[in-house]
């Protein structure tokens, strides 16, 4: 089968998204699609949308996306026909605004996180927004599933969301968790002597986040601290955080931002993944979440708060356990120290929490889906 992947990123570059465009490629090939790459795409903006963006931003103080202008996409949707190469069978992007105004009969999917309107106002580059472009880019994501053959979505919250807020036909939007963004690890026996050569005098967290407030780094120190007072020996790693933050105390570390463009940085992020006991991610608001689906490839038990697509991708009691967004520091410390205290019941979700990932969580089992899900309509 012939794709054609659209993107504005460079899909060969491991960076761009966390990896997951270059994951989504990946994917794909390994069902032996054939991928012409219509990726790159520029952002060429009209004088006229460049003048009203500084104006916006100077007289308002709001913010504007010249990358959903429907100028560019218009542009670029008129680039990517020209450059289709004729025996194409699908065209496909991880978004769907690339694929708005793309006027072909050729079979169109795309596959992302989340629905602009689920959104808007949630996340910091989608927050004071002008009037307008809420309205446009709104109307983008309608015409963009109207258009679409097939709308692929990362989460039951997404898909939902889509079916709710776009009418869209309910046929048409099919769930594919995300993968894990790493190669994988461990094998099913090297994974069994990891979790039971972690440390049973010391409970070990981590915590991996850029987004110190959204992320919940304040909650996750209050859950360690919990667990402190209780008299539990713990340690709490700190991983991905550019900013200064206060003083810790001595049983938390701040690692900083760690990248895992560099041998180093994979070596080092190995290292803590493995001797960690709990993935703990207290998000205020995730449209999914990525570093879950490589927490279960550690296997490592992932604590998080029922928000956004979290609540795909950590299922309770298989490969950790989401609380309710009211639910306080002791709720969660409460859950750590009975499952740290019963080695047997720790050790089961830890070989759970892997087994999601092998067979759910990874990129070799959304890749069969989508391609199944592409078959089965085409």
């Amino acid at each position: 089968m012939k794709i054609a992947y659209v993107t504005t990123w460079d899909a060969t570059d491991i960076r761009e998204w966390s990896g997951t465009v270059y994951h989504i490629a990946e994917a794909l090939k390994m069902q032996n699609a054939d991928l012409q790459y219509l990726d790159k795409l520029p952002v060429r903006p009209t004088l006229f949308s460049n003048l009203r963006k500084k104006f916006y931003s100077r007289v308002f103080g709001k913010q504007i996306h010249l990358e959903v202008e429907s100028s560019v996409l218009k542009y670029n949707a008129k680039r990517i026909l020209s450059q289709l190469q004729p025996d194409t069978d699908v065209i496909f992007s991880p978004s769907s605004l690339q694929i708005a105004y793309i006027n072909s009969d050729k079979f169109k999917v795309f596959y992302t996180d989340a629905v602009f309107a689920s959104l808007v106002n949630r996340m910091p580059w989608m927050s004071n927004l002008a009037a307008f472009q809420i309205k446009e880019w709104d109307e983008l994501e309608k015409r963009a599933l109207q258009t679409s053959d097939l709308a692929l979505y990362a989460s039951d919250w997404a898909a939902q969301n889509a079916i709710q807020y776009y009418q869209v036909d309910p046929d048409k939007v099919k769930v594919v968790p995300f993968g894990a963004n790493i190669p994988r690890p461990y094998s099913e026996e090297e994974i069994k002597k990891v979790i039971d050569s972690r440390p049973q005098d010391i409970c070990r967290l981590i915590f991996v986040g850029v987004e110190w407030e959204r992320k919940g780094g304040d909650f996750a120190i209050k859950v360690v601290q919990r667990l402190h007072e209780k008299k539990i020996p713990v340690h709490l790693d700190i991983v991905g955080i550019r900013e200064e933050l206060p003083p810790l105390p001595s049983y938390i570390t701040n690692h900083g931002f760690i990248s895992k463009s560099t041998p180093e940085g994979i070596q080092r992020l190995h290292e803590l993944m493995s001797n960690a006991h709990f993935f703990l991610l207290p998000t205020r608001f995730d449209a999914y979440g990525i570093v879950f689906t490589e927490a279960s490839a550690y296997g490592l038990p992932s604590l998080a708060p029922k928000t956004g697509g979290v609540t795909t991708v950590v299922l309770d009691n298989r490969n950790g356990m989401t609380f309710d967004l009211s639910a306080d520091p002791e709720e969660y410390a409460d859950y750590i120290a009975h499952l740290f205290s019963n080695r047997e019941s720790y050790r089961r979700l830890a070989l759970s929490s892997y087994n999601e990932y092998s067979t759910r969580l990874n990129w070799n089992t959304a890749g069969e889906t989508i391609m199944n899900s592409i078959k089965e309509r085409i």
